[in-house]
């Protein structure tokens, strides 16, 4: 299992980017949660192995291109403390 740490910046608060995200999460086997930032963008940590993040990245980025400017990428250890994916407040 591995992790990784997405910051996504534009249009990504106040247009469901949460709610879309954890919809996609659900068809995938990946655990980890997406918060919004207080700088206005989106954090999604997410954890699983590789084929699985790449997959489910791939289609939130797909879904939500239009409010997407830029995305970063960081790769963490898996902490293991995840059971589910959820949005955080």
């Amino acid at each position: 299992m591995n992790g990784r740490r997405y910051l996504f910046s534009g249009n990504v608060q106040g247009v469901g980017f949460r709610y879309t995200t954890q919809r996609i999460a659900s068809r995938f086997a990946v655990v980890g949660f997406v918060r919004n930032l207080s700088d206005g963008r989106v954090e999604l940590v997410v954890e699983g192995n590789d084929a699985e993040i790449d997959a489910f990245a791939s289609e939130v980025k797909l879904a939500l291109s239009q409010n997407i400017e830029g995305v970063s990428t960081d790769r963490l250890p898996a902490t293991g403390q995840f059971d589910s994916f959820s949005i955080r407040h």
